[in-house]
């Protein structure tokens, strides 16, 4: 991990959170933050360490991963751009509950608990908006569940990859680097399914696999 370097208050415009903020929170929360860079394949946090920080990704991607005694993995989601983690700490001091680590090298803003708190204090527009950032990441959780449940394979790969896209140029993609492999540990199948389950999705024209990333189909939500 790099040594902290100073946050702009344009670099944090272009995080949701902070979107249409005035200048002068844009400024506070600067003043408060720094920026590392970590290397592809460095844990950030991990399961079990105090809940110090709140983090910003500026650039790049981070999976989240909780493992069990032998080592066996399940990556309970992909960040990228624009998404922040650890802000579950500042309400219930746990120790954290999974580990980060990035995908590829990445940017990270971070801002210590008790700062941010204090801007939750005194900004009732962020506050509001991690509420509603930890409103949707329950509901995402029930979703997971739901799936594990109720899909077979088909149905909790077309679903992850519809919830991991976006709109570019007017076609839906999955941007986010993202392995097959890292695909079965988040959905609870191997490594051999997925890649059997992509190559009909692929075949069934549902999906194309790019350079610039996974581009969905329409028909796909149907799976």
């Amino acid at each position: 991990m790099s040594q902290p370097t100073v946050v702009s208050p344009i670099a944090l415009k272009t995080f949701p959170l902070f979107h249409g903020l005035s200048d002068e929170v844009l400024a506070a929360v600067a003043r408060v933050a720094m920026m590392r860079r970590i290397p592809r394949g460095q844990t950030v946090v991990n399961a079990g360490d105090r809940p110090d920080y709140v983090y910003f990704v500026l650039t790049g991607s981070l999976k989240v991963v909780v493992s069990d005694e032998d080592g066996r993995e399940v990556i309970l989601s992909i960040l990228g751009q624009g998404e922040l983690f650890g802000e579950m700490g500042m309400f219930d001091e746990q120790p954290r509950s999974a580990s980060v680590i990035a995908v590829v090298a990445s940017d990270l803003v971070m801002i210590s608990k008790n700062e941010f708190r204090q801007i939750m204090h005194d900004n009732f527009d962020i506050a509001w908006r991690i509420m509603s950032n930890l409103a949707e990441r329950l509901r995402n959780a029930d979703r997971k569940i739901e799936s594990l449940a109720l899909m077979d394979v088909y149905g909790r790969v077309a679903r992850l990859l519809i919830e991991m896209s976006e709109d570019v140029d007017g076609k839906t993609v999955v941007v986010r680097k993202i392995s097959k492999q890292d695909i079965a540990k988040m959905i609870g199948a191997s490594r051999e399914m997925v890649s059997r389950v992509m190559k009909d999705l692929g075949q069934q024209g549902l999906i194309e696999e790019t350079a610039r990333g996974i581009i969905l189909r329409d028909r796909l939500s149907e799976v």
